[in-house]
């Protein structure tokens, strides 16, 4: 591997799965996971397509119940593309010989290349080098390149090149009794000289689907003697291509592809749009000038260069790669969220979470105009978060734990424990937090960009519902003198009820309370920034009264924190719970991540332990510094020493088992400045943890996209403690000793600044012309920033924290 590329040197059917999740290539508006072109769907291989926001839904009957379930839709496959010599068999990695095999990922141009070289049966061997894209330029194109190379043979050749609509999401084993088929099969023919249509509509939510190709052959004297047969079927279009080859002379097999939806803005039809755009789409290799073209422009925005790293330096483009490839440029116009699992395959059935709270960290200081385009996804469901808030008996807004088409509630009610067999009530809806982290994205992206024209239209409205519902779930103590917010559950996610209740949900999880308390402040800092007009349209739009918005500061200086042995509690009455007995259970089991289905199989529960699936009050900390935090704490009336932060890290560390892709993230985020060699062992852990498959086998279902962005961003500002506050740029570097050095750009304000941290130096360098704030903040210390210079600053670090000293 260099540290560009991400290969294989075998072919390995028990890894072809995770290899193809690890493999897709997209664009932001359509993505294909990097199964082998010759390849269909079985237990080996699962060649899957996703559209960006192209959602079905069915329902199954199953026990007499009636399941409905959204789902990411599996498209038409537009990959099949197989040859076999006159007389012979199809090609087959199963049952040709292999004599080499090797497949790379080429994360700075965006394509999938393998090269391989087989014997079939009747000892004919054939050399096969491909390439692939979807094009990151032109977001409805696609393209593979085979060359073909007779090594010890002569003779015809059969290339078929297909479209497949009869493909159903059979991705996660544990989804497939329920039901999975959401084309409906409308057109299969052909056009032109060359090629062929397939049109397919989703079965509820008509997304009409198109895909033209055609497939072309360029060789000395072969394309003028090419056979070409049309076959097809119902959801079934392909050409079969019959030519002389000759021994030791190669020849180029071109499929190029055009997809488009019903979505689609400036169209009369997907199928016509198809076609048009693959009458223009011209050869493969000017595709891929484009294609790579607009990769490096890409790049020249987002790359972040690890000194001194060669397999993790990799790793980290790997986890940028497939961050671009599900949301682009292209998204900006596209009414999408962030799917936790990417467009890498059909796990969370293609559901939104809260994984944007590690995801926009970045986009909003490379394009922010992505992450504004995805906050607008929130915004247009709000009016569906108010009627989830109504119909809960709540007020403003209640945005959903899972979100897919319509801002609806995707939760399901029943989860299946695949260790047990049993169906268990899921109460993860209860996770109101959701909520919290779509207003600190809102907030967070406003103070990276100033783009008030934003906050004036859509942001501070979803501020105001959000602050409208914690108000109205809040209710006071007369005996505390405290606010609460009762029946959630927090981030840890298993611990869902008290044991020694049957109604589900928690009372004060502290990181809810604390964020809560967050908005309301954000809210009214808001509406302070609005001008009067806005204000008061705002205003009497939404019905907002004097009373409310002053109850909002009076709920968010009384709403209650619970502590317990001088640590914050996860939330109340945890300290009532018993110790967990992990060494036993680590020899027992050895990997516990998922204690809560270890647990209920041997018909015990994880809510009777102090264990968390994964970090819950040290979120705070992710969040938010030590300064901020202080000052939060005390608005709320809680004393907030240094140490509290030392002690409820330490607490939590011990009784988390690590069950969820984001822990790792936190948790090194939380040591970077105490534990400088744990915080990096756990950041390693979490670079590996989808390109190992270190969940067990989930990542073949789809990559952790949370977990990807989480650390880049863990380096991008964990390592540098980059930070926006009072609208100056702090940095506060304190980079593991591993980490010998770490540059990058950044876009503050729509300006870009460049970025050298190593040991003992910091680089800043501003563009001519700058007009952002003029002064920097290092450590405690303020620098002057100035145009068309690079600005040097001196650093000193310490032991356990570094500390900037002085400008050079």
């Amino acid at each position: 591997m260099t540290s560009w590329i991400l290969s294989y040197d075998s072919y390995d059917p028990d890894q072809e799965a995770l290899r193809e999740a690890l493999c897709t290539l997209g664009n932001g508006y359509f993505a294909t996971r990097g199964a082998a072109e010759e390849s269909a769907a079985d237990e080996i291989h699962y060649p899957g397509t996703y559209l960006a926001g192209g959602y079905n839904r069915l329902v199954t009957k199953i026990a007499k119940r009636e399941i409905g379930n959204e789902d990411l839709v599996n498209l038409p496959n537009w990959l099949p593309l197989n040859f076999r010599p006159e007389g012979g068999e199809w090609f087959n990695l199963h049952t040709a010989e292999i004599f080499s095999y090797r497949q790379e990922l080429d994360l700075k141009q965006g394509i999938l290349r393998r090269t391989l070289r087989a014997r079939d049966r009747e000892g004919r061997e054939t050399s096969l080098a491909a390439c692939r894209l979807v094009h990151m330029g032109a977001p409805h194109l696609a393209a593979i390149e085979w060359t073909l190379t007779p090594e010890n043979w002569s003779g015809r050749i059969e290339v078929l090149s297909a479209l497949d609509g009869r493909v159903i999401n059979s991705g996660v084993a544990r989804y497939r009794q329920l039901g999975g088929k959401h084309l409906v099969p409308l057109a299969s023919e052909e056009f032109g000289e060359d090629g062929i249509l397939l049109v397919a509509e989703t079965s509820q939510s008509y997304i009409r689907i198109a895909v033209a190709a055609h497939t072309r052959v360029y060789a000395d004297k072969v394309s003028d003697k090419i056979e070409r047969q049309f076959r097809q079927a119902e959801g079934y279009a392909a050409h079969a291509l019959n030519f002389e080859v000759a021994e030791g002379h190669p020849v180029t097999i071109e499929k190029i592809i055009a997809l488009h939806s019903s979505r689609d803005h400036a169209i009369s039809s997907p199928g016509l749009a198809a076609v048009e755009t693959l009458s223009e789409a011209g050869r493969f290799e000017s595709l891929l000038e484009d294609h790579a073209r607009a990769w490096s422009h890409l790049w020249h925005r987002c790359d972040i260069v690890m000194e001194g790293q060669g397999r993790t330096q990799m790793i980290l483009r790997l986890h940028i790669f497939h961050l671009l490839q599900t949301v682009s440029p292209h998204s900006v116009d596209l009414d999408v969220g962030v799917p936790a699992r990417g467009l890498h395959g059909e796990a969370y059935r293609g559901h939104i979470f809260w994984d944007e709270l590690f995801i926009f960290p970045f986009l909003n200081m490379r394009i922010p105009e992505i992450t504004r385009g995805l906050l607008r996804y929130r915004h247009r469901r709000l009016p569906a978060a108010r009627r989830l808030a109504r119909e809960a008996g709540y007020r403003g807004a209640m945005y959903p734990w899972q979100s897919g088409s319509d801002g609806r509630e995707e939760t399901q009610i029943l989860h299946l424990n695949p260790k047990s067999g049993r169906w268990l009530p899921d109460n993860s809806h209860l996770q109101r937090h959701v909520n919290a982290a779509i207003a600190y994205n809102v907030w967070r992206y406003y103070q990276a960009t100033g783009d008030r024209e934003f906050l004036s239209l859509y942001g501070a409205e979803m501020l105001f519902e959000i602050a409208r519902f914690w108000a109205s779930i809040a209710t006071f103590n007369q005996i505390r003198g405290r606010y609460e917010i009762r029946g959630v559950m927090g981030p840890d996610e298993y611990h869902d009820r008290y044991p020694w209740s049957d109604t589900p949900g928690l009372n004060n999880n502290a990181y809810t309370n604390i964020m809560a308390a967050w908005v309301f402040r954000r809210a009214l800092e808001a509406r302070a920034l609005l001008d009067t007009d806005r204000r008061v349209e705002l205003g009497e739009t939404l019905a907002l009264t004097g009373d409310e918005i002053t109850s909002w500061d009076e709920i968010g200086r009384k709403l209650l924190v619970p502590f317990h042995e001088g640590v914050i509690s996860q939330f109340e009455g945890y300290e009532r719970l018993l110790e967990f007995e992990w060494d036993i259970y680590r020899e027992k089991y050895g990997d516990i991540r998922r204690l809560d289905r270890i647990l209920e199989a041997e018909g015990d529960t994880v809510n009777r332990y102090k264990a968390s699936k994964q970090a819950d009050a040290l979120m705070l900390f992710y969040l938010f510094s030590a300064e901020e935090l202080r000052e939060l704490f005390s608005h709320l009336g809680y004393n907030f020493e240094g140490e509290m932060i030392t002690r409820t890290v330490d607490y939590y560390l011990k009784r988390t088992s690590n069950g969820s892709s984001l822990s790792g993230i936190v948790h090194s985020w939380v040591l970077a400045r105490s534990n400088r060699a744990a915080s990096w062992t756990q950041l390693k852990e979490a670079l590996e943890s989808d390109i190992a498959d270190g969940q067990g086998g989930t990542t073949r279902e789809g990559i952790h996209l949370g977990a990807m962005a989480g650390t880049i961003d863990l380096v991008q500002r964990g390592h540098t403690g980059l930070e926006i506050r009072d609208d100056l740029l702090h940095l506060n570097p304190c980079l593991p000793e591993e980490l010998q050095g770490l540059s990058f750009r950044i876009r503050h304000r729509g300006q870009w600044l460049d970025m050298e941290i190593g040991c003992g130096r910091l680089t800043v360098s501003a563009p001519e012309g700058w007009d952002g704030p003029r002064r920097i903040m290092v450590g405690d210390m303020s620098f002057a920033l100035h145009a068309g210079e690079r600005n040097k600053i001196a650093c000193d670090y310490e032991q356990n924290g570094c500390s900037p000293i002085k400008k050079v």
